[in-house]
């Protein structure tokens, strides 16, 4: 097989990063259950490993096969549209790739990250604003987001699933560049599972990981990803990674320095007026929160001073 079509797999199996990088949208597709009135613990999800083989059916608890099985059987599949269960099922019990991505912990405001996991638009827009990356958003529904990367790769998303503590996305991607005769397809199901920890202060830890389930459309796809799957899969975990990264630094600036985050809201491209809006009124809460956080920490901080000197 060329090495064009090699790249070009790896771009398809690459179509993971356009949903990472904007994972999540908006809960949708699934009976009413809207995200903040799930039923799901949110409990801490700080699951081992990351695994890149999907072919090891072994019967180990830890194996991708067994992950793969637990996990299926712990999806709410009564609360999802028929369509909903087929399209993730005709993915997941065949996949040509299977990865666990490496479990994330970050600082960032439970709400903040709540608005960043729906609207991935807006930091896909910043990151436009900043000039670091070429991909192209669109949403084209309540629960439906188009992506391209600008070099022959597209992708549909739909959130068929969400609740705080899990959401479930099915996406389809095709490329269609020079690097192929014809073009090569791909589909993918995300799950995202999170869970939210304060501490002493008022902080909150927003801990989540992602399982990843891909097709593609390719003759030589198994004996490709047999051979590729670690680089696609550390594409994925470094896509994952820097999101989630880069989602504590928007909470944490939105929280020290608002006037600089409304005018990066007022700028950004690629999102309507209404959830411009939105963003910044989570930019004002925020930091209206970090003040009062603030002044909370200074009185005590006081009262503590004020006991020893007594003393």
């Amino acid at each position: 097989m060329s090495g064009g079509t090699i790249r070009a797999f790896i771009r398809v199996g690459y179509l993971c990063a356009l949903t990472l990088a904007a994972v999540p949208l908006a809960h949708g597709q699934a009976k009413p259950a809207m995200p903040d009135q799930g039923n799901s613990p949110t409990g801490l999800l700080q699951l081992p490993g990351v695994t890149s083989n999907p072919f090891g059916h072994r019967a180990n608890a830890h194996s991708p096969y067994a992950q793969r099985k637990h996990l299926l059987a712990s999806l709410p599949m009564e609360r999802l549209t028929q369509d909903a269960q087929r399209r993730i099922l005709e993915i997941a019990n065949s996949p040509t790739l299977y990865r666990r991505l490496p479990a994330q912990a970050i600082d960032c405001d439970r709400e903040m990250f709540l608005f960043l996991a729906r609207n991935p638009e807006v930091l896909v827009g910043i990151w436009d604003l900043m000039g670091i990356t070429k991909v192209q958003t669109q949403r084209t529904g309540p629960y439906h987001f188009d992506a391209e990367d600008g070099n022959g790769t597209k992708c549909q998303i739909d959130l068929v699933y969400g609740d705080p503590a899990m959401h479930i996305y099915v996406a389809e991607g095709r490329y269609d560049g020079k690097l192929v005769a014809k073009p090569i397809g791909g589909r993918g199901v995300f799950i995202l599972r999170s869970g939210y920890a304060e501490g002493a202060e008022g902080r909150t830890t927003v801990t989540g990981t992602l399982d990843c389930f891909v097709q593609i459309e390719s003759l030589g796809a198994d004996l490709i990803a047999r051979t590729f799957s670690g680089l696609i899969g550390r594409s994925a975990d470094h896509n994952f990674i820097e999101t989630a990264r880069f989602m504590s630094q928007v909470s944490q600036a939105s929280e020290q320095n608002p006037p600089a985050m409304i005018d990066v809201a007022t700028r950004i491209p690629q999102v309507s007026e209404s959830t411009r809006r939105k963003f910044i009124q989570r930019i004002t809460a925020l930091a209206a929160k970090g003040a009062n956080r603030a002044a909370r920490t200074a009185e005590r901080n006081s009262l503590e001073k004020l006991t020893r000197t007594e003393r």
